[in-house]
């Protein structure tokens, strides 16, 4: 598969000229209650969403790319006021959801550094200046690296996470002693590296000359995003079965209207900068307690022994029968009672 094919892409844009509504994502947005906070010299811009529940539990929700804060959309209701949707008010959540520095409508860092533990130090105050004394984290891509460092950080009142993705590499170990299970999700992942990431290259390496497409046409960043959701959806090769048109194009225009576009692909340079790896480790392995979903159709996707030699309690535990990258947009119930699941252990 060399990228999307003219026809899809052509579907997608004349569908974006046509009959597409961004008021209708303006008001989802301004619902849920958009504010902005300054950390560390940068506006961070986030969701907060306090549910009806007195004893919730706060959570920090974090996105990945090409994602944006409507990964969430349809976790929103059901995690913060579950009576609505017909589930226990002992579950409940406040939730903050912030947009990644340089994504959204976060403010674009004019320095070097916002890598992924300066984010999560940021998390951390955030969380702080809303009053947060005891709080989780939950997050996937991207995501999942950032709640991984604040795991490591073990912030005052920080109880546990939930990840739907795994940021570390096997060692020559577990490649040679994997199980049938674990050489297929191998497999898996060397054939995303060989073939489906050179996004992942260019923004490590030159994000600013990709940059200038992104910027420049929409269309063009258009085709960028929608790539990935066609690649790395639960249904492969072929995002309209796993998403609306209307779905990715609220994501692409959380790119194409703030220009964020260069700015987004910049984290990938700064993690490649700074020799980024994730925190959980061999020989020191993450002693927060954690909670996993893995899906299916994940390309990188890790085995339970492979995730219990890094991170050292292990609550919860899913690899459920459906679902990909975009896991929260494709899967909303399984996340949600998955993370429910986790945090009632927890809280």
């Amino acid at each position: 598969m060399v990228g999307p094919t003219v026809r899809k892409l052509q579907a997608l844009t004349d569908h974006w000229r046509d009959g597409y509504d961004w008021r209708a994502v303006e008001d989802e947005l301004n619902g849920w209650g958009q504010y902005r906070t300054t950390i560390d010299g940068l506006d961070i811009d986030f969701l907060h969403v306090r549910s009806p529940e007195p004893d919730a539990l706060p959570l920090v929700l974090t996105h990945g790319w090409p994602g944006s804060v409507l990964e969430f959309r349809k976790v929103i209701g059901p995690l913060s006021d579950p009576a609505s949707f017909g589930g226990d008010p002992r579950q409940a959540f406040h939730l903050v959801i912030p947009n990644l520095p340089g994504f959204g409508f976060s403010a674009k860092p004019a320095e070097t550094g916002w890598d992924i533990p300066r984010i999560a130090r940021a998390w951390v105050v955030l969380m702080g200046r809303l009053g947060y004394d005891r709080w989780g984290a939950q997050g996937g891509d991207l995501g999942c690296a950032v709640t991984d460092e604040i795991a490591k950080l073990k912030p005052a009142g920080f109880i546990g996470s939930h990840l739907n993705f795994a940021m570390f590499g096997p060692t020559p170990d577990e490649i040679r002693e994997a199980t049938p299970e674990e050489r297929a999700a191998l497999a898996d992942a060397k054939y995303f590296w060989d073939n489906l990431s050179g996004y992942a290259k260019e923004q490590q390496t030159r994000p600013q000359t990709i940059g200038y497409s992104l910027a420049d046409s929409p269309v063009g960043l258009a085709a960028w995003i929608y790539a990935m959701f066609q690649d790395t959806c639960g249904t492969p090769g072929d995002a309209e079965a796993s998403f609306t048109l209307d779905e990715m194009l609220d994501d692409i225009m959380l790119y194409w209207l703030p220009n964020s576009g260069t700015s987004a692909a910049r984290l990938y340079w700064e993690m490649n900068q700074a020799g980024w790896s994730s925190p959980a480790r061999i020989e020191d392995p993450i002693t927060t307690p954690v909670g996993f979903t893995m899906p299916p159709k994940e390309a990188v996707r890790r085995s339970r022994r492979q995730l219990e030699r890094r991170y050292a309690d292990i609550v919860f535990f899913n690899e459920p029968a459906e679902g990909g990258h975009f896991f929260a947009l494709e899967q909303p119930e399984i996340l949600v009672n998955d993370m429910r699941a986790t945090f009632a252990l927890l809280r």
